[in-house]
């Protein structure tokens, strides 16, 4: 009897059984006394753990590679991995072909010391696959918030979003557009909650028509600033939820014979690399992504699991405001 048969007795997720048996208290009463019928009636025994085996390897899969934010998320997990004497197996999750999990497959076949995993979107199958994997599993910058299966890393998006529009209403700005990332993302939505929270704290209205969803690249920047600036009364500063985006806003500014910052302020997010480069150089929230990946790297050979109390790790690393060329006072 496996424990995937147990949870098809049961009727509930194999992640659930794992809890049940590893003695988690955030499983319901009903659905434990359940799971306990179902482990009972089918003679299901838990396995010894074996003694972990070190295969000197950590696991890094990631949605996509072609990003300066990819680049950073890798060199802090490389960076970390190196200090432990162990090497980064950087792979993706075939985002493109959302019906394949190979890496899922390479992951449980190989074997690896520790999983780090910054993908989209997280399926109920792909969830129990990772939660049956003979190795930690650390989640970094999640998707919908924390799992309550796995160790968690994110920023502080929230407080990173309410310094961003805070500076440019020190500066005069009333019309502040704001473009985030996908709706689905946690951080997409926190990053637009510390929007408003920081309007209402200057006594802005907010005004639903400036805020906009893009996809955290320069595309979804580009489409968020035309949106905006077509509008009857455009703003005359945009908050962008990524520094891609940012690009893109700048690409739009610039097509309108705008000037950065004397007819639009733009503030980005993440401070990658690409930000001192621009002209104007960019204003932007720093969000610590190479230390979040270390972070995440050291979680997960720590072991992730939870403590006495059945709670898994949960850091949020602090983000700090970066002032630069791109803002100033709106135009008279």
């Amino acid at each position: 009897m496996t424990i995937a048969e147990v949870a098809e007795q049961a009727g509930v997720s194999v992640p659930t059984v794992s809890k049940v048996l590893n003695g988690r208290a955030d499983v319901a009463g009903p659905t434990r006394e359940r799971v306990r019928q179902a482990i009972a009636h089918s003679g299901y025994r838990k396995r010894k753990p074996a003694a972990p085996r070190r295969t000197g390897l950590i696991d890094l899969v990631l949605d996509r590679l072609d990003s300066f934010w990819a680049m950073e998320v890798l060199r802090g997990a490389e960076a970390e991995a190196r200090r432990t004497d162990r090497q980064v197996v950087l792979g993706t999750s075939d985002n493109d072909d959302p019906d394949s999990r190979a890496w899922l497959d390479r992951l449980a076949a190989r074997g690896t010391d520790g999983v780090v995993v910054v993908v989209g979107d997280q399926d109920p199958e792909t969830t129990a696959r990772l939660a049956a994997l003979e190795a930690p599993v650390v989640l970094l910058d999640p998707v919908g918030g924390s799992d309550p299966a796995f160790a968690t890393v994110g920023a502080t998006n929230w407080a990173g979003a309410f310094s961003a529009v805070e500076h440019l209403t020190s500066l005069g700005h009333r019309r502040i557009g704001v473009i985030s990332g996908p709706p689905r993302l946690s951080s997409s939505q926190q990053r637009v909650d510390g929007y408003r929270a920081a309007l209402r704290r200057s006594g802005i209205a907010a005004d639903e028509d400036l805020v906009r969803f893009g996809d955290f690249l320069v595309g979804g920047g580009h489409r968020g600033a035309t949106a905006l600036l077509d509008l009857p009364e455009p703003p005359t500063a945009i908050f962008a939820g990524s520094d891609m985006q940012a690009v893109g806003v700048y690409q739009e500014a610039a097509r309108r014979g705008l000037r950065v910052p004397a007819d639009l302020s733009v503030v980005g997010f993440d401070d990658i690399s690409l930000c001192e480069y621009l002209r104007p150089s960019l204003s932007t929230v720093l969000q610590p992504l190479a230390r979040m990946a270390a972070e995440a790297v050291r979680l997960a050979l720590d072991g992730s699991g939870p403590d006495t109390d059945g709670r898994v790790p949960r850091l949020e690393l602090a983000t700090d405001l970066v002032v630069r060329e791109s803002t100033a006072p709106p135009p008279p």
